[in-house]
C-alpha cells in the first residue's frame, strides 16, 4: 500500500475540532468506565464524570483519585489525551493569529505593489512623452545648429544670403 496523504483542506481549526471531539469522547467514556473499573472510589457515574472533567482540564483537585491499576491506566489515557488536546488548542489559536497577520501583511504588500506598479506606469508614460517631445525638439535643434554653423563657417556669404542682414551688419561696421 502507498503512503496516504493528509487532505489539503486540513487546517489547524479543523484539527482542533477533531481533537476536541476525540477528547470529549474519551473523557465521557473514561468517566463512565471509571465507575465500573474503580467502583470503590467512584460510587456514581457523576463522580466518574467529575473526575474526568478535572483531569482533562488539568485542574486535578485530588478529591477523586483512582486507586486500582485499571483505574490508573484509564487516568493515564485521559491525561495524555488532555495534553494532546491542550497542545492542539494552543497551536490552533497561534495558527489563527499567524494567518490573520499574514493576510493583513499580504493586503498591505499588494497595495504597495499596486502603488509601485502605478508609479512605474506613470514614469513610463512621461518618458515616452518626453522622448517624443525630445525627438521633435531634437529635429529643431539640429536645424538650428546647421544654420548657426553655416553662419559661423560661411562668414559673409552666409550673411549675404539672408535678406537685409548684410546691410544691417555693414551699417554697424561703419558706425564703429
Amino acid at each position: 500500500m502507498g503512503r496516504q496523504r493528509l487532505p489539503d483542506d486540513l487546517t489547524a481549526r479543523r484539527a482542533a475540532f477533531v481533537i476536541s471531539g476525540i477528547t470529549l469522547g474519551v473523557a465521557l467514556a473514561a468517566g463512565l468506565l471509571m465507575r465500573s473499573v474503580d467502583h470503590g472510589e467512584f460510587r456514581t457515574v457523576g463522580s466518574g464524570l467529575w473526575w474526568s472533567v478535572q483531569t482533562v482540564t488539568t485542574v486535578g483537585y485530588g478529591d477523586k483519585v483512582p486507586t486500582s491499576t485499571a483505574g490508573r491506566l484509564v487516568a493515564t489515557v485521559v491525561m495524555v489525551m488532555a495534553l494532546g488536546f491542550l497542545s492542539v488548542l494552543t497551536a490552533s489559536i497561534s495558527a489563527l493569529f499567524v494567518e490573520s497577520t499574514r493576510r493583513r501583511r499580504s493586503r498591505r504588500d499588494d497595495a504597495s505593489l499596486e502603488h509601485i506598479a502605478d508609479r512605474l506606469d506613470q514614469i513610463e508614460r512621461r518618458l515616452e512623452a518626453l522622448s517624443v517631445h525630445q525627438g521633435l525638439e531634437g529635429d529643431q535643434d539640429r536645424a538650428d545648429r546647421r544654420r548657426d554653423e553655416g553662419l559661423h563657417h560661411g562668414g559673409e556669404e552666409a550673411v549675404a544670403r539672408q535678406p537685409g542682414r548684410a546691410e544691417a551688419i555693414e551699417a554697424d561696421q561703419h558706425e564703429a
